[in-house]
């Protein structure tokens, strides 16, 4: 678990083991969302960076018969 401190700017800097693990880099643009008593922070991506990201999921699920 990593603790960040907030600036005098109300900004707060994401430690590097988590930016490198997120592959997130300067200037990238996050999501916020305030979830319960939370903020979390979703990196933003594009289509192409997407592509892919859901390789090998199962697509045999019940179905309703209308459907």
């Amino acid at each position: 678990m990593h603790t960040v401190k907030i600036s005098s700017k109300y900004q707060v800097v994401i430690p590097k083991e988590v930016r490198d693990k997120m592959a997130i880099s300067a200037g990238q643009k996050l999501q916020l969302i305030f979830y319960k008593d939370r903020i979390e922070f979703i990196p933003i991506r594009s289509i192409r960076e997407m592509r892919g990201f859901v390789k090998g999921i199962q697509t045999n699920v019940p179905r309703e018969k209308d459907r």
